[in-house]
């Protein structure tokens, strides 16, 4: 029998520790009927991952769903009925083919010296012993990196996080007919500002992520115009929106427990950091999927169209996978965690955000070993996302 819960996911105790709410879920099985999202929840990490992959479940959202959207919110949908995210096979087959011919990993990896001198550059521009690492740091590393791959100014990436910011507020549960109206106004300019430099890569190729989506070809098929558009922004907004928690987590996550000491010259003890932090307070806490077909989960039957949450933040914290899940391990043995997600929907920058972060923290904590709070952090109102709001620093302690 699936218990009903009730959490409501803008009360200020959750969205500054969700944990508790999730270890009782898990206490309760791992599935459990959130009333406050009125769907099915599933928080075990086996059943997350199992999901998923399943080809059953899908991103793409039912059209008579769609029906229910308010016309004033279309130039918004219109941009997400283009985006590989929302879409699934066949055509998420052939935008996430198109998409990877150009975002290749030799094409990642060939950013980490840039990488490696925007940090060392953003340290050096700090200014006296209080800083506001989140402002200073991470905001900037991923907006500024996804902004050359793509070949925009990066005079404009303050303008491109206004947008983002906007746009993202269309997923969190503090979502108002304000915030609604913003996130509209920001989707048309945006799309303007991305046409302009499509068209203007079609005239003039450079050697930049733009000119490549745009001469990406699949059996004789290329990305539209409002394809393009859709997946620059995407990708300029995912990019920023999962790197930029991370981050801010990890620094966080890594000043409560500074007796930990960390080998930052050992590759193989960077990489068990990084997905320490991506399973102990990831950036992304939920991410949904519909049912495609009647599917019975054991006590539980999901009916076709039935959308179902994944609660991605609580799969770090099941027990049967995880000893002493609650506790920040940095030498814990790497596993698979689901912080990026799984199956075709796999976060198409993971390789890139985990490289941001495998550069950006040892050089901070490096320059700055004794770094203290100068203020209690606080995560902001952005569920179903999960990132600080300011991170208020005193770099030598």
């Amino acid at each position: 029998m699936i218990q009903k819960v009730s959490q409501s996911p803008v009360d200020d105790d959750f969205v500054q520790n969700p944990y508790p709410f999730y270890e009782m879920c898990l206490a309760r099985g791992g599935k459990v009927f959130w009333s406050d999202y009125n769907m099915i929840s599933l928080f075990k990490h086996e059943d997350v991952s199992k999901i998923l992959k399943d080809r059953r479940f899908g991103r793409e959202c039912p059209e008579e769903k769609k029906q229910g959207y308010r016309k004033e919110l279309a130039p918004f949908y219109e941009l997400e009925d283009h985006s590989m995210l929302q879409l699934e096979p066949p055509k998420h087959t052939r935008l996430r083919g198109l998409v990877l011919r150009a975002f290749t990993s030799r094409k990642i990896n060939s950013m980490t010296e840039e990488i490696r001198t925007l940090c060392d550059q953003l340290t050096q521009r700090f200014s006296g012993n209080r800083v506001n690492i989140l402002n200073e740091y991470a905001n900037k590393i991923p907006v500024i990196i996804i902004a050359r791959l793509l070949g925009v100014p990066e005079q404009m990436s303050d303008q491109l996080l206004r947008w983002s910011n906007d746009m993202v507020m269309m997923y969190q549960a503090r979502r108002t007919e304000e915030h609604e109206a913003r996130a509209v106004k920001a989707s048309q300019e945006f799309s303007m500002f991305m046409r302009e430099y499509v068209n203007e890569r079609r005239n003039k190729p450079e050697d930049d992520l733009i000119t490549h989506l745009i001469s990406a070809e699949e059996d004789g098929e290329k990305l539209t115009t409002e394809e393009l558009i859709t997946t620059c922004i995407l990708l300029l907004n995912a990019g920023h929106e999962a790197t930029v928690h991370s981050l801010g987590n990890g620094i966080k996550a890594l000043i409560e427990n500074k007796d930990l000491k960390i080998d930052w010259k050992s590759e193989d003890k960077i990489n068990r950091l990084i997905e320490e932090i991506l399973r102990f307070d990831p950036p992304l806490h939920i991410f949904t999927r519909y049912a495609y077909e009647q599917i019975d989960l054991g006590d539980y039957t999901i009916k076709k169209g039935e959308e179902v949450a994944l609660v991605l933040g609580a799969t770090g914290r099941d027990k049967t996978i995880w000893e002493d899940p609650c506790s920040f391990d940095p030498d814990r043995t790497i596993k698979k965690n689901t912080a990026f997600g799984g199956g075709i929907h796999f976060c198409v920058g993971a390789a890139l955000a985990r490289l941001e972060m495998q550069i950006a923290l040892p050089m901070l904590f490096k320059e700055y070993p004794y770094m203290e709070f100068a203020e209690p952090p606080r995560y902001a109102n952005v569920y179903h996302f999960h990132g600080l709001e300011k991170l208020s620093i005193n770099l030598q302690g």
